[in-house]
This record gives structure tokens, C-alpha cells and sequence, in this order.
């Protein structure tokens, strides 16, 4: 018993983390060494300039996710912040702010039959170019909880064995959009169209931005990896779920009113926590178009 108590050459995950230059036009303050920090000295109302910009896409890309105190932005802010990254995404069934089919409504309350988010996902891997990346701004919190947990799958991938690594690479999984959607958004009038997104992704996703390997797949999306044996396929996947999910990954953020969190759907898993009831969370999400994963 004593000897598989010991420790076996150190920590299961070593991180390195690239300092890098200074920043000149905002502050850092991260969560932990791994992912996640706070951003500061920036007001997202106002128009950002081209080194401030410049220097977000750095942060986003070195933490994977950043976050936005104290911030007051109207709808149309929020739509033009999210378009410096890119095309905005329109979700597949989510609803959203009337004539605004960018701006998604995110709500929980007392009578709320579920709340967004409440199992481990990237957002909408179902689609053949899911989103690059998502921007939430919650204007109303309950006094306590309601925290969302951000994983790095970056660092999922990276402290898995060699002999993993190997067996994953070049396999594809299934994501469907199916059993997650219908009947979903009932609560809100929203009607189910007649079919959802379902696309085939690399198990092992290579970010576009900074070449870096990440695992790309979810509990909440996908269904089962290609060319394998059904069995093998769900053995593999629970083991990969388990895995990804260890703390150790992870950040967690407690939200504030008028606070924003923005996350790289490409490498970043995340989860909400509906620890509030009966109180109310709500806001507003605006989610950046991505790219084909290769």
C-alpha cells in the first residue's frame, strides 16, 4: 500500500508557461498557471485600439480563456466586440434577442425546466465549422454560485501516454446535434426544425492559431469514434471524458453582474454550474464563426 502512495517522477502534468513580452495596454491576472485569467484596464464600451486589439487575440491565445469585470456594453457593443474576431455564428436552436439573430439569450430561473450548459461541451462541435470562439456577458447573478469551470485541452492531451497519444492520432469521432437540441429550447417557444447539425471531427484537433494539439471531444456532442468497434469506442471515450474532466486542467470563475467571460471553443471545454436555484442568472452570448478542425 505504502508504495502506490509514492509518487512516480513528479506531477502528471508539467506546464511551462511562455511569458513572453510585456503586455503595454492591458493587465493579466491569471486564474492559474494552466488557463484562464482576468483581464484589466480595458473598457470593452468604448472603441479599442489597434494595439489593444492586438493584445487581446495575444491573451485569448496564451490563457484560452479571459475575463471582464465591471463592464457595461449594450447589445450592438457586444455584437461589434465579438466581430473584431471574426463572422458572428448563428446558433442552430438556441433563442435569442428579437431582430438580433447573433445575440443568444441565456436565462435560468425558478421556473427554468434546465439551464445552458450544464454538462462538459464545446459549443455546438456539431456543426461542420463549429465556433471559433464564444463571448458571455451576464448582466443579472444570483448572490452565490452559478460558476462556470473552464478545462484546457491543450493540457488534456499533453498528459496523456505516449501510447494514447499514438492510438488517437488520425482517428475521427461523430458529433451530433440531435439528441442535444431537440425538444430543448421548448420552454422558451422555440420550435424544433426538422434536422440538426452532425458533423465527423478529428479526435486530436491542431489550433489554427497556435499550432498547439488539442483532444476534440465532448460528452455533450459526441456520439462515437469512427472505424472502431462500438465497445472499443465507448470504453475509449469514457476513459478520454474521465480524463479531461481532472481538475487539474482547469480554472473556475465566479461571476459577477456585468462581468464577460470569453473562451477559444478550440482548445477549451467548459461547464455551468446550476447550484443557484431559485435565483435567477441571465445575459447574453455572442459566439465568434471558426473553422473546419483538421
Amino acid at each position: 500500500m505504502q508504495g502506490s502512495l509514492r509518487g512516480n517522477g513528479g506531477p502528471r502534468y508539467r506546464h511551462t508557461a511562455d511569458e513572453g513580452a510585456p503586455y503595454e495596454t492591458i493587465t493579466i491576472d491569471k486564474l492559474t498557471p494552466i488557463i484562464g485569467a482576468e483581464i484589466g484596464g480595458i473598457d470593452l464600451s468604448q472603441p479599442l485600439g489597434n494595439r489593444q486589439h492586438d493584445e487581446l487575440h495575444r491573451a485569448l491565445a496564451e490563457n484560452l480563456v479571459i475575463f471582464f469585470r465591471d463592464q457595461h456594453v449594450s447589445p450592438d457593443q457586444h455584437l461589434a466586440f465579438g466581430r473584431m474576431f471574426g463572422d458572428l455564428h448563428v446558433h442552430p436552436a438556441a433563442p435569442h434577442e428579437a431582430g438580433k439573430p447573433e445575440l443568444m439569450v441565456i436565462h435560468a430561473d425558478k421556473d427554468s425546466p434546465r439551464a445552458n450548459g450544464e454538462g462538459w461541451h464545446t459549443d455546438v462541435s456539431c456543426d461542420l465549422e463549429p465556433p471559433m470562439g464564444s463571448i458571455l456577458y451576464i448582466k443579472t447573478c444570483p448572490p452565490k454560485g452559478g460558476d462556470t469551470l473552464f478545462a484546457s485541452m491543450y493540457a488534456a492531451y499533453e498528459a496523456l501516454s505516449d501510447r494514447m497519444k499514438a492510438y488517437l492520432e488520425g482517428l475521427t469521432a461523430i458529433h451530433d446535434g440531435e439528441q442535444v437540441y431537440r425538444g430543448l429550447y421548448r420552454n422558451y417557444g422555440v420550435a424544433d426544425k426538422p434536422e440538426y447539425p452532425r458533423a465527423e471531427h478529428p479526435v486530436i484537433r491542431t489550433h489554427p492559431v497556435t499550432g498547439r494539439k488539442a483532444l476534440y471531444v465532448n460528452r455533450g456532442f459526441t456520439r462515437a469514434l469512427v472505424g472502431v468497434p462500438r465497445d472499443e469506442s465507448d470504453g475509449i471515450l469514457r476513459y478520454l471524458y474521465e480524463h479531461m474532466e481532472n481538475p487539474l486542467f482547469q480554472c473556475r470563475f465566479r461571476w459577477r453582474e456585468n462581468s464577460i467571460a470569453f473562451w477559444d471553443n478550440r482548445c477549451v471545454q467548459h461547464r455551468a454550474m446550476w447550484d443557484y436555484w431559485p435565483h435567477t442568472r441571465s445575459g447574453n452570448r455572442v459566439t465568434v464563426a471558426g473553422d473546419k478542425p483538421y
